[in-house]
């Protein structure tokens, strides 16, 4: 996978100021990360795992999405989105989440000026093409609202994730994250989810932190999401956005463009008003 380093590093140095941290390493771009411990986090609760959250399957725990669970991609919504320039060249690559029959919810420094088209892949079967991008209109003011949507000129032919709209998130509430980014030695292009939990939450983003029994965001997991239960539904509460400090993916908090703020949210029904939502 190609670090996707331009737009990574523009939105890393927005971010540390709203958020007043020194983010080094974003999740859509390259970058080693710092070894840790390979405990693996407690599964998100009633015993279900990581990877049944995101409709995945496992018989393996890992050290990766940083601690997390390699999972089956045969029915999740999770994709990989391989991002093409103008030439049709690729220029790196995000994570992403099925939201609509056509319709792929990703963070917008995803889809940064130098790219023209997206190929969606599921992790089996060929590729989707994109037929449009859209960033959400207040990120090159705010990258708070880091979110993008892509739309497909064909079935996605997934069960599509719900959006998590009728509350915020609660500090300490668990959550799932996933992603097809890097593990803490830099290894990437496999499906991963991990357990964690909410360290803050403000109108704009929500923060998670790692440790040695919770999992963290790493290098292409950009764009991939952080599910909250409701009433027993896992549904989207945000959308990875950054991570980590001084390059490492297991030191600093990780940041969620939250999903539930009203300019947020009318600009993603906007373009799926038949999303699903909790």
């Amino acid at each position: 996978m190609r670090p996707l380093l331009t737009p990574v590093v523009r939105h890393c140095a927005a971010l540390a100021v709203i958020a007043t941290h020194v983010l080094c390493a974003a999740c859509g771009g390259g970058g080693n990360s710092t070894p840790s411990s390979p405990t693996a986090p407690s599964p998100p609760s009633g015993g279900l795992t990581a990877c049944s959250v995101i409709g995945g399957i496992s018989d393996r725990v890992t050290t990766q999405i940083v601690n997390g669970t390699a999972c089956s991609s045969a029915n999740t919504p999770i994709v990989l989105l391989n991002l093409k320039d103008r030439d049709g060249l690729p220029v790196g690559s995000c994570s992403g989440t099925i939201i609509g029959s056509r319709a792929v919810l990703t963070a917008a420094h995803c889809l940064d000026e130098e790219v023209a088209s997206v190929k969606v892949y599921r992790g089996t079967g060929d590729q989707v093409a994109s037929t449009s991008l859209h960033v959400h209109p207040g990120y090159r003011q705010n990258v708070a609202f880091d979110i993008g949507v892509i739309l497909t000129g064909e079935d996605l032919a997934r069960t599509p994730a719900a959006l998590l709209l009728s509350r915020d998130a609660r500090t300490s509430e668990q959550a799932v994250i996933a992603g097809w980014g890097a593990d803490q030695y830099g290894n990437g292009g496999t499906l991963r989810a991990g357990a964690t939990s909410i360290s803050l939450v403000t109108s704009t983003h929500l923060e998670t932190q790692p440790s040695a029994s919770t999992s963290a965001v790493c290098s292409g997991d950009s764009g991939g999401p952080i599910f909250l239960s409701q009433d027993g539904v896992w549904a989207i509460a945000g959308v990875i956005s950054a991570t980590g400090v001084g390059g490492s993916c297991v030191i600093g908090a990780s940041y969620y463009a939250a999903l539930r703020h009203p300019d947020v949210s009318s600009f993603v029904l906007g373009l799926v008003p038949d999303a699903a939502t909790r």
